[in-house]
């Protein structure tokens, strides 16, 4: 179970977050809503430790916990970006095996092979050998789950996981969704897409911009 009690964060003086308060409950999903400019990216770059905060306090599990200084923090809180951020000149193997061989020190066989079962079990077999510019935005952003996933973290975040895709695509990553719930994932997806976000949450936050 993940807690943020109170967090604050600042830009140039100016209040993103103010005293955010919420509690993500284990294998549940979490929608954060609101307009641009609202602070929901921010939310989640704290969460992730991207981004540091500027006052209160996050729990996992009961402990304290800092995203940002954690150094095992890969392993426990994975993000799926917005614009991928695949490496282009990596195959989708090499973009998956990376982080798993250089940050949890895996074999390079080892990496492999389950880079090859998570690609299957979203459906990109067949995809390993191909460069980020040869996929579609639906595929770029699989590919983009599986990398976190390869990672076996404890929560997964997404941000704007649907803002470049067709209706047909939207639905596909939103079974995804609902089946890494169903499988024990703990979630948190920002997202302007309000259909999209009934569907998948189990719980909401709405977030609006400070004045």
């Amino acid at each position: 179970m993940l807690e943020l009690k109170e967090i604050t964060k600042k830009f140039g003086g100016k209040t993103i977050l103010d005293g955010i308060d919420l509690t993500v409950q284990d294998g549940k999903i979490l929608t954060i809503v609101g307009p641009s400019g609202a602070g929901k990216t921010t939310l989640l770059r704290c969460i992730s430790g991207l981004t540091t905060i500027d006052g209160g306090e996050f729990l996992l599990d009961g402990k304290s916990f800092d995203p940002a200084t954690n150094r095992d923090n890969d392993s426990v809180i994975g993000v799926v970006f917005q614009d991928f951020q695949l490496f282009p000149n990596l195959t989708v193997l090499q973009n998956v095996t990376l982080a798993p061989t250089m940050v949890l020190k895996k074999g390079t066989q080892e990496a492999d092979t389950e880079a090859q079962r998570l690609l299957k079990r979203l459906n990109l077999d067949g995809k390993a050998d191909l460069y980020p510019y040869e996929l579609s935005g639906g595929q770029k952003q699989r590919v983009a789950i599986v990398r976190a996933l390869a990672m076996h973290p404890k929560l997964l975040c997404y941000d704007e996981p649907t803002s470049a895709l067709d209706p047909d695509l939207r639905k596909e990553v939103e079974q995804i969704i609902l089946t890494l719930k169903q499988e024990g994932m703990t979630q948190i997806v920002v997202t302007h897409d309000m259909p999209f976000a009934e569907k998948i949450a189990d719980e909401m936050l709405r977030v609006e911009p400070k004045d």
